[in-house]
């Protein structure tokens, strides 16, 4: 038995939920995330996905991860090739590979594991003997182009409602034995939602800027339609493999709400997943008496939990019959007591708050819809009802930022520490702040898409600046981006099929980006710095979310003026066009 055997033994070994499948007369799938194994296992989608591949007979789905570093070296060492974790099979063995993207930044990883794997990066290399390499996840709803000559067929929409349908298609076909150029033809003619990137062709202006975008066979769609469960019915979305080797350790991870109607408008999420739908809690209810009776804690996934309907009978049901919870983020105009009783009464002692700025101008420009003195009194009813860290979110290099602004995140966050510690008077603990600085991104089919990122040096001296007049302070800590990441992230986000290229050479250059970029023929900042025309073909504009890009250009105009819009009216408006 080989060393890596015996490992990925071990990790099974550890695991409640696996499903194990004999392989006769079944469809491979070997599902990858491109990340390491407590990265991938930590992502709810993911899990969900490995549950609605096995549920279907036909398919064995088995999952594959990038290896850290002892197992990589393993593999280079021995030139074995990548092997599945459940069987120990070689991913080259398997009928289709799928990989899972949530981060632009795990692209670089897509090609380490092909070439781990021994097949070909390219998809024109690829020949009728290697895998359909197919690949979804948020990342491709928002823009697939700079893996477009890497995938040979991508899944936009949501998994519920794209995967049953592909594979409705694709078991048909493979029990024809059509070739590969004709299968994605035919995935591409009958499922909604589904992309292959070598069925279109791109021309470009003298400017760089993109010409046309069109198939190549007349009944191929000008636009994908990406898919989404607009009845939101089913089953919960919930963890089907429970390990203690992951973030939310021996964690039921569970999906409350899918999408947000607050209509941030740097954030992706709060668009390609319009419309925000709601599980309702009935079904709620009842699922989580049996997952409880599994495992005895669970952890609520939503954009904010707090604004989750009835959620204080929700986590108050599972503390009453023993259970424990966690939660992601909060909105700081949405807590209530009740709430705070009940986190406190759970294990949770960090709370997740995003001001996301420090100045209520910035704030109106990216339509958090959240004033400085409703975080001041969250901060203050938190503090008064139990001990809780507080870790806060903020984003520098937004649209508009000014040097006030940055001030302003200190500013704010010196108050925060302030009142910490005065409603904490008597006590012997106060509880800690953790700052998380991120630096702003422009993601596609956002109204910011049209705004170029702030320059990694102007990033890094809001930075300095930040840590400079907080570094003093007692009880704060404080985690950064790292700029250059945050402008290979703009590229792979914002990029089109030229960006593809200059990741192969990334990748053969070992991830040097700057060698990278001095060898390539297309300058990077094209696509980060650039700040585009709102008339402009962008490389993303042939899916189709149901919005209307003239809503984003209006949204992009009212940011431009400070002035915030309303959130979403689920079914009784026509504003952005996804409810039409």
């Amino acid at each position: 038995m080989s060393k890596i055997t015996t490992l990925y033994r071990s990790i099974l070994s550890k695991e409640r939920g696996t499903v194990i499948k004999e392989w006769g007369g079944r469809i491979s799938v070997a599902l990858i995330y491109p990340n390491y194994y407590h990265v991938g296992m930590s992502n709810l989608g993911f899990q969900v996905v490995y549950g609605i591949l096995n549920d279907n007979p036909a398919i064995v789905a088995e999952r594959a991860f990038l290896p850290e570093e002892e197992v990589l070296s393993i593999y280079k060492k021995t030139d074995q090739p990548l092997l599945s974790l459940e069987s120990q099979t070689p991913l080259l063995k398997f009928d289709l590979l799928a990989f899972s993207l949530s981060f632009e930044n795990d692209y670089p990883n897509i090609l380490t594991m092909l070439d781990l794997s021994k097949i070909p990066l390219m998809s024109k290399d690829r020949g009728e003997d290697y895998p359909l390499i197919i690949a979804g996840g948020v990342t491709t709803f928002m823009n697939p182009e700079p893996l477009a000559n890497f995938i040979d067929c991508f899944l936009i929409g949501e998994g519920e409602v794209i995967l049953k349908a592909f594979f409705q298609t694709y078991l048909d076909i493979a029990s024809s034995s059509v070739k590969k150029e004709k299968t994605l033809r035919i995935l591409a003619e009958e499922v909604e939602g589904v992309y292959c990137p070598s069925i279109y062709n791109v021309e470009y202006k003298g400017d760089g800027t993109i010409a046309s975008f069109e198939p190549l066979i007349p009944s191929i769609p000008t636009k994908v339609k990406a898919a989404r469960q607009v009845s939101f019915k089913g089953p919960l979305r919930r963890s089907r493999i429970i390990t203690p080797s992951t973030e939310f350790s021996d964690t039921v991870l569970v999906e409350l709400n899918r999408g947000c109607g607050i209509g941030c408008r740097f954030c992706a999420a709060g668009y390609v997943y319009r419309p925000p739908r709601v599980i309702k809690e009935e079904e709620i209810f009842t699922s989580f008496e049996k997952i409880l009776a599994e495992n005895n804690r669970i952890g609520l996934i939503s954009p904010s939990v707090s604004d989750f309907p009835g959620i204080e009978r929700l986590t108050s049901y599972i503390l009453d019959i023993g259970g424990d919870f966690s939660v992601s983020s909060l909105r700081a105009d949405s807590l209530t007591k009740g709430l705070i009783e009940n986190l406190n009464r759970s294990s949770q002692k960090t709370l997740t708050i995003a001001p996301e700025t420090g100045s209520e101008r910035l704030r109106r420009v990216i339509n958090k819809k959240l004033t400085t003195e409703q975080i001041i009194e969250a901060i203050i009813l938190i503090t008064k009802m139990g001990f809780f860290h507080i870790k806060l979110y903020f984003m520098i290099g937004l649209p508009t930022e000014t040097r006030e602004d940055i001030k302003d995140i200190i500013g704010l966050v010196k108050s925060i520490r302030h009142y910490l510690i005065k409603e904490s008077k008597g006590r012997k603990r106060i509880g800690r702040i953790k700052l998380s600085i991120n630096c702003f991104v422009p993601k596609p089919s956002t109204p910011f898409q049209w705004f170029p990122m702030d320059t990694v040096d102007s990033l890094k001296e809001k930075q300095k600046t930040i840590k400079r007049a907080l570094s003093g302070e007692g009880g704060i800590g404080i985690s950064f981006d790292v700029p250059k990441w945050a402008y290979i992230q703009s590229l792979l986000s914002m990029g089109d099929r030229r960006v593809g290229q200059m990741l192969l050479i990334a990748h053969r250059n070992k991830r040097d980006w700057k060698q990278t970029f001095r060898s390539s023929d297309i300058n990077p900042d094209f696509f980060v710095y650039r700040a585009k025309e709102l008339n402009e073909r962008l490389p993303w504009d042939f899916i189709d979310h149901g919005i209307q890009k003239s809503y984003l250009k209006e949204e992009y105009n009212l940011a431009l003026a400070s002035i915030e819009s309303p959130p979403c009216n689920v079914g009784n408006c026509t504003i952005c066009g996804v409810c039409t």
